[in-house]
């Protein structure tokens, strides 16, 4: 469907712009949003007739958006939640948490011009766009945390997910070295360490033997059996 846009899409045109879109994307979303009008004749006309007015009021609602965004740009919202120790919340930060952080911050914020994507499923600073206007973008800051105290180390630009990670690596590798064994060893033999000071070993008998034979007298009897 050719269309004529009524303000700047982005990856379609600026405002006069005659487009072509599907069907779908017309009747249901710009069409109902009066941000496009049908490119028929009569339609046409009545654009150019009132270019000028619409052009000067989208300049003044660009300019009033510019405004909103010097307060809004670079706000950071505070969301504390439950999540695991790898990081993962037991839940999601959507635009509704984001538009609530806002508006407690006295910026007024209609659900519509977040920007998010997806949710926010983990920890840590993520960025978030508010579109105030078609022409008008800025990025506000969730900083999702666990406490206050590691959302405050997140807004100093400590990364709390890396060290979560450095600290778990630190201890497998400390679990690793505590139950390291000699790798010199020979298949069954008992480490040094593990032997019992004062064990005799009989000539042509290895410790390890020697320790067996101390601890388990009745063996060789058992084999003979």
């Amino acid at each position: 469907m050719d269309i004529i846009l009524l303000e700047r899409i982005e990856k379609l045109g600026s405002i006069g712009d005659i487009v072509t879109v599907k069907d779908g994307y017309a009747r249901n979303f710009l069409l109902p949003q009066k941000k496009a009008l049908r490119a028929n004749d009569a339609n046409k006309k009545v654009f150019e007739a009132n270019r000028e007015r619409l052009e000067k009021e989208n300049a003044e609602r660009r300019e009033a958006a510019e405004k909103q965004g010097e307060k809004v740009a670079g706000a950071e919202v505070v969301l504390i939640r439950a999540a695991s120790n790898a990081g993962q919340l037991y839940g999601s930060v959507n635009v509704r948490d984001m538009v609530a952080g806002l508006e407690a911050q006295g910026h007024g914020i209609d659900k519509k011009q977040v920007i998010m994507g997806a949710p926010i499923k983990t920890i840590g600073m993520h960025e978030v766009t508010v579109a105030l206007h078609p022409e008008v973008h800025v990025t506000v800051k969730a900083n999702v945390a666990r406490s206050d105290d590691e959302a405050e180390l997140q807004s100093q630009g400590v990364d709390v997910l890396a060290q979560l990670f450095e600290e778990e690596q630190r201890e497998i590798e400390e679990q690793a070295e505590a139950n390291r064994v000699d790798p010199n060893l020979e298949p069954g033999e008992i480490p040094a360490e593990l032997l019992e000071d004062g064990v005799d070993t009989p000539e042509g008998m290895s410790e390890t033997e020697a320790k067996i034979e101390a601890t388990d007298p009745d063996r060789d009897d058992e084999e003979e059996l």
